[in-house]
């Protein structure tokens, strides 16, 4: 029987974010299955929007054995501490080392780690494994969407695949793909391979694949895939890691050197050629909850703002407060903010109880320049666990732990405070604690994209504002110091230098 091993570690990390990633971080989990062990991880990593979930369901089906080792995952944040990182990865080299024989190895990695030792954390863990399995033994990892991909990726792995949506609805679906391409590996299929990182970074917001210019790159990217061109991706990149190769890039695998070279070109000079398209209207706190209230005078559905800069799935620790304060200083009506991260505001709410008025420093505890804990009184509407399923298509049906939670209400607004991290990309995140997002007139949530795979067909119109937060959505303003010379800031922006 052909004899798979796989593994999964994914972090997406912000260099300039204020939390580091340790180890209790990938336990948790953060919106994500907790960390599982061997075994678990053919009961944890099923039916759910996850690479490893993707994979095992081919895998099984074409009668491999699959030898699981870990998956782990951890929010967005600063750097994986080097404790998490040796004992995440030893866990997994050590497990396929005992293994005994095998025909491939398959993980299911982000692209864009970055510990307190390596630069290249992915970099580091395709080496690793190939060292362990040798040259001939078919290594394949699926990717995030925002890899910043290196050339060592490229050199130690036999495939790279990475998501083409974003909200990033097809994680599974990249799984399946990489399944699918090591097959044809394991038919002793080779392919040549090709690389081009490309020379402006692309701001988060603006990758969105609902959206031209990524919607029609994607689609492009799609028609060039081939039995010549079985794999091809575009990678767009996290605009957040200060390291040399933060950035888009494309890599495509060919029968031949021809077939790979001409495939990434194309995709390259297409993406380039779109540089002009890479932007969209930013909206300030006060101006945004201002346009979402006239909107919604006339709005049958909600208006939806992303409250980008503290998005937790990039960085952010998703406790700023000032889209809250925009919502109070303009006296927002029928409006929800989600979710605020504050263990102790959510433990205050418990032992205050239903009903009752607490007063609260609330958020505000990042350091975020700019940015402040909001002191005020608030009614304590309706408490939880933090025990929900959010079933909505980016987070396909995983069992979230938020920890205790509550909606507390100022005003006329409803505040979502929960104890542990995750991106509100999903309606129940606001249903659990009794919020009906549908009602509302205005919803804010601490989310760049993948919001809108459950909330475009809910809302009426979607906003971007920018308050205070861990992942600037002009990538231009943060204080890089190591990318490759040269390479632009934003799309027409300045260039990088030393």
């Amino acid at each position: 029987m052909t004899r798979i091993a796989t593994g999964g570690f994914l972090h997406e990390t912000n260099t300039f974010a204020p939390t580091k990633a340790d180890y209790d971080a990938f336990m948790h989990g953060s919106g994500r299955p907790t960390i599982a062990d061997a075994a678990n991880v053919l009961t944890t990593m099923r039916n759910i929007n996850a690479g490893q979930a993707g994979f095992i369901d081919i895998a099984e089906a074409k009668g491999w054995e699959v030898v699981p080792t870990i998956a782990c995952y951890a929010s967005p944040s600063a750097h994986v501490t080097e404790d998490a990182f040796e004992r995440i990865v030893g866990v997994m080299v050590d497990r396929i080392k005992a293994a005994g024989k095998l025909d491939g190895v398959y993980l299911d990695l982000h692209g864009a780690m970055v510990s307190e030792h390596y630069d290249d954390g992915e970099g580091e863990i395709l080496a690793r494994v190939r060292k362990v399995i040798g040259p001939s033994v078919p290594l394949v990892a699926s990717l995030d969407l925002h890899a910043n991909v290196t050339p060592q990726m490229m050199d130690n792995a036999d495939a790279l695949i990475a998501y083409r949506k974003y909200p990033h609805t097809d994680m599974a679906d990249t799984g399946r793909a990489a399944a699918e391409h090591m097959a044809l590996l394991l038919d002793g299929q080779c392919f040549a391979k090709a690389f081009r990182q490309l020379p402006f970074l692309i701001p988060i917001s603006w990758q969105c694949t609902n959206d031209q210019p990524a919607k029609g790159i994607y689609e492009t990217l799609a028609t060039y895939q081939s039995d010549a061109v079985p794999t091809l991706s575009f990678a767009p990149g996290f605009p957040a890691a200060d390291f040399v190769h933060c950035g888009p890039s494309v890599f495509a695998y060919g029968k031949t050197q021809a077939d790979a070279d001409a495939a990434a070109d194309a995709i390259a000079a297409l993406v380039t050629g779109h540089e002009n398209d890479f932007a969209g209207q930013i909206y300030s706190p006060d101006d945004g909850v201002r346009k979402a209230m006239e909107l919604a005078k006339n709005a049958a559905k909600p208006i939806v703002i992303a409250d980008t800069q503290d998005n937790p799935g990039a960085g952010g620790d998703s406790d700023t407060t000032g889209m809250l304060r925009a919502l109070v200083r303009n006296r927002a009506q029928r409006a929800a903010i989600g979710m605020i991260y504050d263990p102790g505001a959510a433990l205050a709410a418990h032992a205050a109880g239903t009903g009752a008025t607490v007063t609260l420093s609330l958020g505000g505890k990042s350091g975020i320049p700019g940015d402040a804990p909001f002191e005020e009184s608030f009614l304590v509407e309706q408490l939880s666990d933090g025990r929900f399923v959010a079933p909505g298509p980016f987070y396909g049906g995983r069992k979230m732990e938020m920890g205790p939670s509550a909606a507390l209400r100022i005003g006329d607004i409803s505040v979502v405070v929960v104890s542990h991290k995750a991106q509100l990309a999903d309606q129940e995140m606001f249903r659990f604690v009794g919020i009906e997002p549908t009602e509302q007139a205005i919803l804010v949530n601490k989310s760049s994209v993948h919001f809108r795979a459950d909330f475009e067909p809910i809302a009426e119109q979607l906003l971007i504002c920018a308050a205070p937060g861990a992942m600037p959505a002009d990538p231009a303003t943060l204080p890089w110091t190591r990318l490759r010379p040269g390479i632009r800031l934003k799309p027409n922006g300045p260039a990088f230098a030393l």
